[in-house]
């Protein structure tokens, strides 16, 4: 099954993020988890944030990463860790979902209506591919900012 999309075999029950959990008002439900878990279910940070994902072209690219990347910059001034940490996981996903629509026409990887097979790689948008560097940038910017990583090593030791 290494081949198939991971979401076939999501196991919801055993999925630390919930979309009911005000992940500002309740701090110390989040955990950092691997790359963007739970990206897209955290409330507040995911409509915050989310609201300014964009990746369509270079130019769409370049001011939707610098805008996450000021507010990863806020949320580490306001001594919001969860906010800083979903706005690097933002940064993170612009890189690979352009990357996905680099790599594959039209963003899909496999083919639902044939047992999920990968499709071809190298079908995909030059430009999405440009776009991903863009937000590649300033990820790895957000990843390396001291305050951020210092936040990060506390909060993992005190919550996971």
């Amino acid at each position: 099954m290494a081949d198939k999309p991971s979401y076939l075999n999501f196991d919801k029950a055993a999925y630390h993020w919930r979309p009911d959990t005000d992940y500002r008002a309740n701090p110390e439900e989040y955990r950092v988890g691997k790359g963007e878990q739970g990206v897209l279910i955290c409330e507040p940070y995911k409509s915050e944030i989310g609201q300014y994902w964009r990746f369509k072209t270079v130019e769409i690219a370049e001011k939707s990463s610098e805008k996450i990347y000021r507010l990863f910059l806020d949320y580490i001034a306001q001594k919001d860790f969860v906010g800083a940490d979903m706005a690097r996981k933002f940064l993170q996903m612009g890189f690979t979902r352009a990357g996905r629509y680099a790599n594959y026409k039209g963003g899909k990887k496999y083919d639902a209506g044939n047992n999920y097979q990968q499709l071809d790689r190298g079908t995909g948008d030059e430009e999405k591919a440009r776009a991903a560097q863009v937000f590649y940038k300033l990820y790895k910017q957000a990843e390396a900012q001291p305050a951020y990583q210092a936040m990060k090593v506390e909060w993992k030791k005190a919550r996971g």
